[in-house]
């Protein structure tokens, strides 16, 4: 009967926190919100920019116009680090990493444009440029435009 009674307790304690640990909701993903994606549209803005202005840089590279590529890199897309990391910050978590390596490998591309107009090396200065054109628009596209449709957004 001692032992039953020292049971007991444990017992109770364990159905305890087997109710309590099954009743709990499920926790749902998190989703970008309306007020988010309007956020990260706003961050969004130089990058979007760039991207607009990305021709110029393009146009600098077939005339060999090095000193302009200089000038465009450090200068329009100067400031771009700073908005990219402002939009990586503001993504879910798991979209977060992936953003990181797009925005590493595009500032990647720049510097290596960069080093081609030092060198007056305009083959490589066209590939590195469609590098990063191609990087700079996969990470504009991690990026969304609109918050997702669920069942409570559908509603109101």
């Amino acid at each position: 009967m001692r032992r039953l009674r020292a049971i007991a307790p444990l017992l109770l304690l364990l159905v305890s926190l087997l109710m309590v640990g099954c009743s709990s909701e499920p926790v749902a993903p998190p989703t970008y919100t309306p007020e988010k994606v309007a956020q990260l549209q706003q961050y969004l803005g130089p990058v979007l920019i760039a991207q607009e202005r990305m021709p110029e840089l393009a146009a600098a590279i077939d005339a060999e116009d090095w000193n302009e590529i200089d000038s465009f890199i450090h200068g329009p897309l100067g400031g771009l680090r700073a908005s990219t990391s402002y939009v990586t910050r503001s993504l879910l978590p798991e979209d977060q990493p992936a953003a990181k390596e797009l925005a590493k490998a595009f500032f990647s591309d720049l510097e290596r444009i960069d080093v081609a107009a030092d060198n007056a090396t305009q083959r490589l200065a066209r590939q590195e440029y469609a590098r990063a054109l191609a990087d700079l628009n996969a990470y504009i596209d991690l990026v969304p435009t609109e918050s997702p449709v669920t069942a409570e957004t559908a509603g109101a």
